[in-house]
């Protein structure tokens, strides 16, 4: 399934004869990043981690030592680029799509599946814009590693509606991204659970679709990028904070995991490991 946005528009233009949504202020865009990579930022001596940025991640230990038969091989990794206080929502989003509860770090649900994940965080009281960098210019050594150890990524961005082409107050997912079977299946999850979702791929700022974008260094070449805007990312917590977003998520937040992890459980169930 793809979802053309002249179709999202009158998705949106329905809904609000059904009753308008909240009109939030739009963040102001970068007009270019002040940093040309990762090293780049990380070479600044102003800046110090664990004071304006920080970065997690999580690979999950693997041994197949059976003659027996083979071990079930992870296939999918979440990343979260721009985090924290760059592009409010993606870090806890990132933590739960992986399978683990952003406040407490517990397996959520217990029984699985969990997933490698990364992330880059502005942990900064403000001013958290001027550490973004481009995904195509992201040369982490984790990142790098932890998406060319998967045959699918998913990554998490945040995007203002009117990038998307889309009114103010639209609350939307824009799906990009190399991989055209993965973006389909995740436009199809998202809809069934009452998402606007559709294919980005023909908005250039918001395509993800650069070989050298962190998303499609994968083991395939390509994964699947998530643009979601500012409205939808507001309404998946109670306090729309960096300290209270984990402690706060709600309904939407979590019926948007639960989406995108049906969307990666239906790519995985085609990709058997030999």
């Amino acid at each position: 399934m793809s979802t053309s946005r002249r179709a999202v528009l009158g998705m949106l233009a329905t809904a609000a004869v059904a009753g308008p949504l909240v009109t939030l202020p739009a963040a102001p865009a970068l007009a270019a990043d002040l940093y040309d990579s990762n090293t780049d930022l990380y070479a600044d001596p102003d800046l110090a981690e664990g004071v304006d940025y920080a970065r997690r991640f999580r690979r999950h230990a693997l041994l197949d030592n059976a003659n027996a038969g083979t071990v079930a091989f992870p296939r999918t990794a979440i990343i979260a680029p721009h985090g924290g206080g760059i592009e409010g929502g993606t870090s806890e989003l990132c933590l739960a799509i992986a399978g683990y509860h952003p406040a407490t770090l517990a397996a959520t649900p217990a029984a699985g599946p969990v997933h490698d994940y990364w992330m880059f965080e502005g942990i900064r009281s403000s001013g958290n814009g001027e550490l973004h960098v481009t995904a195509s210019n992201c040369d982490d050594t984790p990142a790098l590693s932890v998406a060319a150890g998967a045959l699918n990524v998913v990554a998490l961005h945040g995007c203002t509606p009117g990038t998307a082409g889309l009114p103010s107050n639209a609350q939307a997912v824009a799906v990009g991204g190399r991989n055209a079977a993965f973006r389909a299946a995740l436009i199809t999850a998202y809809t069934a659970a009452g998402f606007t979702a559709f294919d980005a791929t023909g908005i250039s700022a918001i395509a993800g679709t650069a070989t050298n974008n962190i998303v499609n260094r994968t083991l395939l070449g390509m994964g699947a990028q998530l643009e979601i805007t500012t409205p939808l990312r507001t309404a998946m917590f109670g306090t729309n904070t960096v300290a209270q977003r984990r402690n706060t998520t709600n309904t939407v937040f979590w019926n948007f995991v639960a989406a995108t992890r049906t969307a990666i459980a239906a790519i995985e169930a085609t990709q058997p490991i030999p």
